[in-house]
């Protein structure tokens, strides 16, 4: 799929995916009140989502 000059490929879709499932890791370990390893999955997911918009 091509929205303007971005190029929208299924590796790119894995890689968003990746980015959301580490999201939703951090929520989980907030609720468990582990903040530390959420914000170590908080950074993993912020660097993923960089390298996906990088990606594009």
């Amino acid at each position: 799929m091509e929205i303007g000059d971005l190029h929208f490929t299924y590796g790119n879709a894995v890689v968003f995916a990746v980015a959301v499932f580490l999201l939703a890791g951090v929520y989980s370990f907030i609720k468990q009140g582990i903040k530390v390893g959420a914000l170590i999955l908080l950074v993993l997911a912020g660097l993923v989502f960089a390298g996906g918009v990088m990606w594009l």
